[in-house]
């Protein structure tokens, strides 16, 4: 396997490595947008026993990016009444990799008849397509979900003693740090492709971890990763996913060729409710081309999405069945990478609160300017990161809701943090019960189907709203809640 520039990546460009340990440990994710599901199909499980637990477990991919991130990690916050803060930051990371976790590409006609995602295997790259930061309080409150843009332009910071990342959008930095580590590997004799894929991984979440912490002035506690095939894999397993548009769209995929750039999901749905498949699931997370508002629309689309897949499990019975939820983690232990210091017995706890709707998903970063910067950047999301540390800390309920001082870069990284001062974004927020009823590096990239170009994205305002018919559709978004019960209407 020989390792791609991502100067001249297409599409979301990323690989990374990692030290990959197998032990004993709580699962999460299903996906992109699903890994949520994963995640509450086995914090569900808290009537089991500590030997249920490693059963169902055993298997999954652990990793230990997370101790740069919490040396650097900013002082536990307190809340309003000034209590030292013991929630949980989970950050779900969804790779746009069509390679196997050992660096195997896949196989051709898995890539282009299930998952509709080009012909080969290096389009893509490992750029991170979703990052969702979720907030679990403590005392069993709201829990808040982030979803942060893909194209935010921010500092990116690669671990203590690594090569220095520059500014650019944020889902890049999985991929440039992997792609310096794996020059660095090479230089000091690493030769195994396998090796070379496993550590050059965890340096890229490293990088991730690092970049979202700084940019959110919030310490991260823990983290998921999946890639396509485990979002694919995930979808097929649960069956198919109730979801809801406001308008029939279709996005044709166009072929890639030596001269033209690639570019479609495949997505071909009417308007109004309908179930989807592994596949109809996966074109529509990932269709931002043919949208009103571009990437924002398709952000909606992972939290509709993910509300659908939470009320599957509940209604199937999945967290009260050994059975179901054993088939289910069977079928995504082999594409799910979660931190090795998450203990299930402790966050088992806040599973009425992820099962019973008690979930905000908030977008953050409204893009009032969108700059092209060319070369590798492309059109990019210039937002004030002084702004969306102060909402995110508001949004969550910290004492302080002030906008945060430009912080520096971990000790011994050369990384240093800025902020932006370009126009600041809103924070749109949409509550729902869906249980109840230029540098070395990536070029812009595209993450739906044969992709390899950027779109913009468009104003954070828009979001699901009223549904054509049915009960269960939502009314609002925007920061009004969705009714107990309901699935989102989106573009």
């Amino acid at each position: 396997m020989s390792e791609q520039d991502p100067s001249t990546a297409e599409d979301e460009a990323p690989r990374s490595t990692r030290r990959q340990r197998r032990r004993t440990a709580p699962i999460a994710l299903a996906g992109r947008t699903l890994v949520l599901g994963v995640s509450l199909a086995v914090f569900g499980t808290c009537g089991f026993s500590w030997y249920t637990f490693h059963s169902l477990t055993t298997g999954i991919t652990t990793s230990d990016a997370l101790a740069p991130v919490k040396q650097a990690a900013p002082p536990r916050p307190t809340d309003s009444a000034g209590h030292l803060d013991n929630s949980v930051n989970l950050l779900l990371i969804g790779l746009d990799s069509r390679r196997d976790q050992d660096g195997n590409a896949l196989p051709s006609d898995v890539l282009q008849n299930d998952l509709h995602a080009g012909s080969t295997s290096d389009i893509g790259g490992y750029n991170t397509n979703t990052l969702i930061l979720m907030h679990i309080p403590a005392n069993g409150g709201k829990v808040e979900a982030f979803s942060i843009p893909r194209d935010d332009y921010v500092d990116l910071i690669n671990a203590p003693g690594q090569p220095k990342l520059g500014k650019h959008k944020v889902k890049e930095a999985y991929d440039r740090a992997k792609y310096q580590a794996v020059k660095e590997l090479t230089a000091k004799g690493v030769t195994d492709p396998v090796e070379l894929e496993h550590q050059s991984r965890e340096a890229g979440r490293q990088a991730t971890l690092l970049t979202v912490q700084n940019m959110l002035q919030v310490p991260i506690d823990h983290f998921a990763e999946v890639n396509l095939i485990g979002f694919y894999d995930v979808a097929q397993a649960l069956g198919p996913i109730e979801v809801c548009l406001k308008k029939a769209v279709k996005d044709p995929i166009v072929a890639r060729t030596a001269t033209r750039a690639g570019h479609g999901s495949g997505a071909d749905f009417p308007a109004g409710p309908q179930q989807l498949n592994a596949a109809q699931a996966l074109s529509f997370v990932r269709q931002r081309y043919n949208l009103p508002n571009g990437d924002l629309d398709r952000t909606h689309r992972q939290q509709a999405f993910l509300a659908g897949v939470t009320k599957k499990l509940k209604d199937q019975g999945v967290f009260g069945d050994l059975g179901k939820m054993q088939s289910l983690l069977d079928a995504v232990k082999k594409d799910v990478v979660i931190d090795s210091s998450w203990n299930v017995l402790d966050f088992a706890q806040q599973v009425p609160n992820l099962t019973g709707g008690n979930v905000e998903f908030n977008t953050l970063g409204s893009v009032i300017s969108q700059p092209d910067l060319g070369g590798g950047d492309g059109d990019v999301n210039i937002v004030d990161v002084d702004k969306i540390r102060a909402q995110v800390k508001q949004t969550i309920g910290y004492a302080d809701a002030s906008p945060a001082a430009p912080t520096s870069s971990p000790s011994s990284s050369p990384d240093a943090p800025t902020s932006s001062a370009e126009p600041s974004p809103s924070l749109s927020a949409t509550s729902a019960d869906p249980t109840s009823g230029a540098s070395d590096g990536p070029t812009a990239s595209a993450g739906a189907g044969a992709d390899s170009t950027d779109d913009a994205t468009g104003s954070s305002t828009a979001g699901p709203t009223s549904s054509p018919s049915g009960d269960s559709i939502a009314d609002e978004f925007s920061g009004n809640a969705v009714e107990g019960g309901s699935i989102p209407c989106v573009y």
